[in-house]
């Protein structure tokens, strides 16, 4: 057989194999692949090679982030923590009942319940004999305002040309103050009616934007001053209020943030204001508290929180489940040079999702804040190896 015949068919045996799906991989030496292979798990395990000193977990940076292991600093504060329970109510400057100001009778309803109404439109319109006497007042009291106004500038005149005594110029002053005082009043009086026009119409408006509640009057019917017309709330604008207990009160103040729970989340919120000794609560403290950002669950919502009070700001802090259980000490997972070390701490009170460390750490160390546990179970591990 001629070199070209061999050559020939030995790359018709190199396309069977490779179509018969041995691929290139197959045709590397397998001591080659082999050597390869070795290399990415000395790469993978090369620290795991050395005997580990007591205590400390070694890790490659690869498995690091696979576990999802988070390293964070040592933070700082402390306090108490204390659980509420609260709902979700209508903002206190988000409902109103509308009262009538003067008494008269009823000549239109403008709207119905269920109605959405902006601020300062009209509900109903009332005609009122007292308020049209108001007006007419007011309007007298200007008319004699300016009357007194031109009598004092006409004496002003006659003072100058002798023929006024200056006694009679300050009479007439006086007179023109009283009237133009007597003026504003009876104005007033307008404004805080309704400002009627002449007849006595007066329009009943709605202070807040919302929807109408209650409608508590009808065309034709009489209202008495200070009666109740309607009732408007706006169920957008809500906060939310918490029970707690009345020592809490004195610890607690505007700007407090809470970290609340809602059947749609979970959110930060902050104080607005603190009412204690309420007695329908039974002598509790109510706090009442808005979202950071966000909108808050529907009116009735039933939600929890937590409030941090008594904080002290040079304390050390970590998150609470880098706190991890070893032998019956409390630790922490403190990173290294050489790997993570589990460092023994004296833990304190526990509030917003971290513990005070009381003992153990300086504050300067950097450790392990999140899936701590899995270096717990990789340190079991390798002791209960080593004991075998």
């Amino acid at each position: 057989m001629t070199p070209k015949n061999i050559r020939l068919l030995f790359g018709a045996a190199l396309l069977a194999a490779l179509g018969a799906g041995f691929g290139l991989a197959q045709l590397i030496p397998h001591t080659e692949h082999a050597a390869h292979v070795k290399g990415d798990d000395h790469d993978d395990h090369d620290d795991h090679d050395d005997e580990a000193p007591e205590g400390v977990v070694i890790l490659t940076a690869r498995q690091i982030e696979a576990s999802g292991i988070g390293i964070v600093a040592v933070g700082r504060g402390g306090g108490n923590e204390t659980r509420l329970t609260g709902r979700v109510e209508s903002a206190l400057d988000a409902r109103t009942a509308i009262s009538a100001i003067v008494g008269g009778r009823v000549e239109q309803v403008q709207v119905a319940p269920g109605s959405p109404v902006e601020a300062g439109q009209t509900l109903v319109v009332v005609i009122s004999g007292e308020a049209a006497t108001l007006r007419a007042n007011a309007e007298a009291a200007a008319a004699e305002a300016e009357a007194s106004r031109l009598e004092y500038r006409r004496d002003s005149n006659l003072v100058e040309l002798g023929v006024v005594a200056r006694r009679e110029l300050e009479a007439s002053r006086a007179r023109s103050l009283a009237a133009d005082a007597a003026a504003r009043a009876a104005q007033a009086q307008v404004v805080a009616a309704g400002a009627p026009d002449a007849q006595g119409r007066v329009a009943i408006v709605s202070p807040i934007a919302g929807v109408v509640g209650t409608v508590q009057v009808t065309p034709g019917g009489f209202v008495a001053a200070g009666g109740g017309v309607a009732e408007v709330s706006n169920p957008a604008q809500t906060e939310l209020v918490f029970t707690a207990p009345p020592a809490l009160a004195a610890q607690v103040i505007s700007g407090s943030r809470i970290e609340v729970r809602s059947p749609s989340g979970d959110f930060e919120a902050v104080v607005l204001g603190v009412a204690a000794n309420v007695r329908e609560q039974g002598n509790a403290t109510l706090i009442r508290a808005r979202p950071v950002s966000g909108v808050l669950p529907p009116a009735g919502s039933p939600v929890t929180g937590v409030i941090v009070t008594d904080r002290q700001e040079d304390g050390l802090t970590v998150p609470a489940d880098a706190v991890q259980t070893v032998d019956g000490r409390s630790v922490v997972f403190v990173a290294t040079d050489e790997g993570f070390r589990a460092t023994p701490v004296l833990a304190g009170r526990q509030a917003g999702g971290h513990i005070e460390i009381l003992n153990g750490l300086d504050g300067s160390e950097r450790i392990v804040g999140i899936n701590a546990f899995l270096l717990k179970a990789e340190l079991a591990k390798g002791e209960a190896e080593h004991s075998h």
